[in-house]
C-alpha cells in the first residue's frame, strides 16, 4: 500500500511539472493524460483502502468463536441479591441473552466468596457454570480462608468497573471525614466498622486504619444488604460500600459519604470527595468484575465469552444500565484480565503485609 501511494504522489508531481514547463499543445495533452492517470490511481487507492478498512472492521466485529452454550448458563455470584455484584451480573445476563447466551444468576454468598468459588471449581469445564466477581478469590487466599487464588481458575473477560468502595457513616452522627477521624482518635478501638472478615472490605478497612492513624472495631456483619441494615440501625459507625447500594440513603439524608479511596474522582461518583483530597494518602484497588472458569475450560469457550462481553460493553443500553449502578463498562480480554488479577493480588499482599 505504501508503494502504491508513493507512486501516486510521484505521478501527480510529474503531471504538475509537465503542465508548468510545456508551452505546446502536445505537452498540455500529455499533462492532461498524466493527470487523468493520477486521478484514476487515487480512486483505485481509495477503493483499496476502503476495502481494507471494511475487512478490518468486519474482522473486529466478527465473533471470535462459534461456540454457543448447550444449556442455560449458571452465573455464580458470591453475594446475596441486590448488591452491585449481583445487579451487574444481571445486566450481563439480560443483554447476553439477545446474543444467544441464556443465563441465570445464582447467588451463593458466604465464607468470603469461597462458597461460590468452590461451586465453580467443582463444576464441569463446559462453559455453563462460571464465577462472576471482583478480587474475591485473591482476598480470600490472602486472608487464609482458601488455599488458592485466581491461578486456580481460567480467567475470562472483564465486564465492568466500580470505584473502590466508599466510606459511609450516619449523617445524624458525623458531619464529614474530619469529624469522624476526630471522634475515632478520641475513642480508639470503640467506633465500629462493618465488614466481612477475609473479604474485600476487610483489607480496605485495615489499610484505612494505618493510613488515617485510627483504630476501629471491625465487626463481621455479612453482605452488602446486611451492612446497610447495620448502619441504618445504628449498630455500626462506618460502612464501606458501593454508591449503587448507598445512593438512596445519601439522597434521603440518612448517610453521609466520608470519602472514596481512589486516586481521583470517577465520573459516576463525581460528587463524592476522595480521601486524597482530604489529606489521606490512601488508594485501594477498584472493583473490576471478571468471569472465572474451571481450569480446563476450552479456549473456544473463553473466546466466545470475550466476543459477547466486548459487544455488551459497546452497547449504549448496557452502558446506561451500568452507569445507573454507578459502574462503568471496562472490557479486558482473558489474557489482560489474568494480568490484572496478578497486579491486584500483589497490591493486596502489600496491604496485608503493611497491616500485619
Amino acid at each position: 500500500m505504501r508503494k502504491r501511494i508513493l507512486a501516486t504522489v510521484l505521478a501527480a508531481g510529474m503531471a504538475v511539472s509537465l503542465a508548468a514547463c510545456g508551452g505546446g499543445s502536445g505537452t498540455t495533452e500529455a499533462a492532461k493524460t498524466e493527470a487523468a492517470k493520477t486521478e484514476a490511481a487515487k480512486t483505485e487507492t481509495k477503493a483499496e483502502e476502503s476495502k481494507a478498512e471494511g475487512e478490518t472492521k468486519a474482522e473486529a466485529e466478527a465473533p471470535a468463536s462459534d461456540w454457543k452454550p448447550g444449556t442455560t448458563i449458571s452465573i455464580v455470584v458470591p453475594a446475596s441479591a441486590g448488591g452491585t455484584t449481583d445487579l451487574s451480573a444481571r445486566v450481563w445476563s439480560q443483554f447476553a441473552k439477545e446474543l444467544g447466551f441464556d443465563s441465570v444468576v445464582v447467588n451463593a454468598g458466604g465464607a468470603s466468596g469461597s462458597v461460590a468459588a468452590n461451586q465453580v471449581l467443582d463444576a464441569a469445564a463446559d462453559g455453563c457454570t462460571v464465577l462472576y466477581g471482583h478480587n474475591l478469590v485473591n482476598v480470600a487466599n490472602i486472608a487464609g480462608v482458601t488455599d488458592y487464588n485466581y491461578t486456580a481458575f481460567k480467567l475470562g473477560p472483564t465486564f465492568c468497573l466500580e470505584p473502590a468502595q466508599q466510606l459511609y457513616a450516619s449523617a445524624a452522627k458525623y458531619k464529614d471525614w474530619n469529624d469522624f477521624v476526630e471522634q475515632a482518635k478520641a475513642n480508639p478501638g470503640k467506633l465500629m466498622a462493618c465488614t466481612e472478615v477475609g473479604a474485600y472490605t476487610y483489607y480496605e478497612l485495615l489499610g484505612l486504619e494505618v493510613a488515617a492513624g485510627i483504630d476501629l472495631d471491625l465487626v463481621d456483619v455479612g453482605s452488602n444488604s446486611e451492612k446497610i441494615a447495620a448502619l441504618l440501625g445504628g449498630q455500626v459507625d462506618l460502612m464501606p460500600g458501593a454508591y449503587g447500594n448507598a445512593k438512596d440513603y445519601v439522597e434521603s439524608g440518612d448517610f453521609v459519604c466520608l470519602g472514596v479511596p481512589t486516586a481521583e474522582r470517577y465520573e459516576t461518583v463525581s460528587d463524592l470527595p476522595t480521601l486524597k483530597e482530604q489529606g489521606v494518602d490512601y488508594v485501594y484497588p477498584d472493583c473490576e468484575f471478571s468471569f472465572y472458569f474451571p481450569k480446563d475450560t476450552p479456549d473456544e469457550v473463553i473466546a466466545a465469552y470475550e466476543a459477547v462481553t466486548k459487544q455488551l460493553t459497546e452497547n449504549e443500553e448496557v452502558v446506561a444500565a451500568l452507569n445507573n449502578l454507578a459502574m462503568v463498562p471496562k472490557y479486558l480480554n482473558a489474557a489482560d484480565s489474568e494480568a490484572n488479577d496478578a497486579k491486584i493480588f500483589s497490591q493486596l499482599e502489600e496491604i496485608a503485609a503493611t497491616v500485619q
